[in-house]
């Protein structure tokens, strides 16, 4: 079996066009049968398993056997939780059954941390499923999920165009498109959407990525560790390049994701709409990787919101949402990993959500008190419009270069350059 896995090909989600060649083959019999109606559910099937199987193969089989002990793992959690639901409703079998799901992904985030390594329990994808599972526990509990079975489940769990980074979607949201097929019309217009996004993906990835995180960032990335210091104007460089880069790269993917998904008759949620035209932090984080935003929305900050307020730990409401966008955007932060970069792009955001919702109710006593003294409202113009995008943009590449580790390497592990090769100080 392993020397079988090893002699596979380790295809990268998205990551060639010989990957798409074999794909896009591969769903030609789908896109026929949704064309007359139909859903071949177990030939979709068997594509993901063959795709997925094909992301595990050579040097990365651990990955295999890590995959299938972790669908195995959250399969008796579900499932186990559903059953315990339909008769009860203690919340410390709620705890428990989310501190189950989520342990793996905590082995996981915390391995290299602890040991310098990565664990054994790691997979591509792992933390994007555990998305998955952890919001259809919540939903059980909440008493919006019911009579989950294991083949829907199984379908969802293992759906290739989002499987190894999203975008995140949901249960019931999923299983109503994948229940039936669309329309004759409605999947004609689902195909020319999936056009446009596979085209526009590969601009994006293939094109703005490569000039700005193949070309550019290294470049400068070399520039800004020469000049060495705590800042420097390359630093400056190194924070819009990587920025573009990681938009353009990730954004990229996710197109391909929603387009192979529209292929397939699925309509998963798009993950981007113009981030950089934000006007504020919390438009924009209603713009940027919109299923995750999303996903701590509603399945953390909601509930922190609603926990503080029914045990009244605070007396202020201000001060109850301004603790959750806290405890929200460092969660986040963690989930990246556990370095204290990532943890700081969190709290950095965490900070800027609870100014921007400061500013927000200032604005509107300000306005109330102009208008009682018959004086007009702040200004709100396309100037101001211009600014506060300008100001959000520059705000957010600021935490895009935290996020990255740069300056943990220009703080702590500088490098000279000598004739191009990198030396230690």
């Amino acid at each position: 079996m392993i020397s079988w896995l090893q002699s596979l090909p380790n295809w990268e989600p998205y990551g060639a066009p010989r990957y798409f060649f074999f794909l896009l083959t591969a769903l030609v019999p789908v896109v026929v049968s949704l064309m007359l109606g139909r859903r071949l559910k177990i030939y979709e099937t068997l594509v993901s398993l063959v795709f997925v199987l094909m992301m595990f193969g050579g040097q990365t089989w651990p990955q295999f056997f890590a995959f299938i002990s972790y669908l195995i793992w959250q399969t008796i959690i579900v499932f186990s939780y559903q059953r315990y639901r339909k008769n009860a409703n203690n919340k410390w079998f709620f705890y428990a059954a989310v501190l189950l799901a989520i342990l793996p992904l905590i082995v996981v985030k915390l391995t290299p941390a602890v040991i310098g390594q990565n664990s054994l329990l790691g997979f591509l994808g792992i933390s994007y499923l555990n998305f998955r599972t952890v919001a259809m526990i919540m939903e059980m509990r909440d008493g919006e999920l019911h009579d989950v079975t294991f083949l829907h489940f199984f379908r969802f769990m293992i759906f290739l165009p989002t499987i190894s980074s999203g975008p995140i979607d949901r249960y019931r949201r999923f299983d109503a498109d994948d229940a039936q097929a669309p329309d004759r019309a409605s999947y004609l217009d689902m195909v020319e959407k999936a056009v446009w996004y596979l085209m526009l993906g590969a601009f994006y990835k293939f094109i703005m990525a490569y000039i700005f995180g193949s070309l550019l960032l290294p470049q400068v990335k070399q520039m800004a560790l020469h000049a060495g210091g705590l800042f420097n104007w390359w630093t400056i460089a190194v924070m819009y390049s990587y920025g573009f880069d990681l938009f353009f790269d990730f954004a990229g993917y996710s197109l391909f994701a929603v387009g192979i998904s529209y292929l397939m008759g699925i309509k998963t949620p798009v993950n981007f709409d113009k981030p950089f035209i934000a006007r504020d932090l919390k438009d924009f984080w209603n713009r940027w990787h919109m299923s995750l935003s999303f996903w701590f929305r509603d399945f953390v900050f909601m509930r922190l919101v609603y926990v503080f307020m029914k045990k009244k730990v605070f007396k202020n409401r201000n001060t109850t949402s301004s603790v959750a966008y806290l405890l929200n955007m460092t969660l986040m932060g963690f989930w990246h990993g556990v370095t204290w970069y990532y943890i700081a792009y969190g709290i950095f955001h965490g900070v800027g959500l609870i100014i921007n919702d400061w500013w927000t109710r200032k604005k509107k006593t300000i306005n109330k008190s102009r208008k009682k003294a018959g004086q007009a409202p702040l200004p709100d113009n396309r100037l101001i419009h211009a600014v506060s995008i300008f100001v959000t943009f520059n705000v957010v590449m600021f935490s895009f270069l935290l996020f990255s580790g740069f300056l943990d390497q220009l703080w702590f592990h500088p490098f000279v350059y000598h004739h191009g090769l990198p030396l230690r100080k």
